[in-house]
């Protein structure tokens, strides 16, 4: 039998990158799919963003598995999107019992001082307020259920330690800690578990790409993807450059499964060792 057979998972950002690999790792171990995108380009964001066609991917791939899953296009900004996303999925898949809070953006990185309002706020409408749309919009069905659950917040690296020119990412997702630490508090006389990810930099499009290359490389006229390798590897402690997808999609797994029945209000780094060098 699967880690979470027989369970049902909602995860945000599932077109592609990690999400799509949870809405697989879970569907590998069982569980069937509630799965919701943006499926456009976030202004600001300096990679192409998901589409309809990567989200129709992720359906095939855990529908290969045998897997149930119900997906649509939702912003994490829009709330009402959200809980009809979940309702609906509740509505076809029976029940609710895992949350994954995975959908997040980056943007130009700049000095806080000379960041854009419009930069800052649409980091803080995704990374932060998203995630908590999230939650919010899951804790009715998982309370219904009265079986309890896991929620899993997708904070970074950046949500346990600073970074600069990243001032909006590093805040949100040091609020993602915040908002964690006090639903772990008010969910756990439903027995619902909350807990936070961590990771370093992950091998998917919202790093490589140019302007995450320049930012580390800024004398390079030309950086490339192997030129980046060196210089995102000295982040960590271990000698890899990035993690892959699925790496956090085990710890995602683990927090979601029995296995972590008792385990709430932590925040999990998997980072290679970069919060500690």
């Amino acid at each position: 039998m699967g880690r979470v057979e027989g369970k049902v998972a909602f995860i945000t950002g599932a077109a592609r990158g990690q999400g799509r690999s949870h809405a697989i790792r879970l569907a590998q171990e069982g569980a069937d799919i509630i799965a919701i995108d943006v499926c456009e380009k976030i202004p600001g964001t300096v990679y192409d963003g998901a589409t309809e066609e990567d989200l129709a991917e992720t359906v095939r791939q855990v529908e290969a598995l045998d897997r149930r899953i119900v997906a649509s296009k939702a912003d994490v900004r829009d709330f009402a999107a959200l809980k009809a996303a979940v309702d609906d999925g509740v509505a076809q898949l029976g029940r609710l019992d895992i949350v994954s809070a995975n959908a997040g953006i980056s943007t130009s990185p700049g000095p806080a001082e000379s960041m854009s309002d419009e930069t800052w706020q649409t980091m803080i409408d995704i990374n932060l307020t998203g995630v908590w749309h999230t939650a919010k919009a899951a804790i009715p069905a998982l309370k219904a259920g009265g079986r309890g659950g896991s929620i899993i917040l997708t904070s970074s690296a950046a949500g346990l330690m600073g970074y600069p020119n990243v001032s909006h990412y590093v805040s949100a997702k040091h609020g993602v800690v915040g908002l964690m630490r006090t639903l772990a508090l008010e969910l756990a006389p439903d027995m619902i578990r909350v807990n936070s990810v961590h990771p370093t930099q992950v091998d998917t499009d919202m790093i490589q790409n140019e302007a995450t290359y320049r930012l580390f490389m800024p004398d390079n006229p030309n950086p490339t993807r192997d030129d980046f390798a060196p210089a995102s590897q000295a982040m960590n402690a271990l000698p890899i450059p990035w993690v892959e997808a699925v790496d956090i999609s085990n710890a995602v797994l683990f927090l979601a499964s029995d296995e972590a029945r008792y385990i709430t209000g932590v925040t999990l780094p998997v980072d290679a060792g970069a919060v500690i060098k």
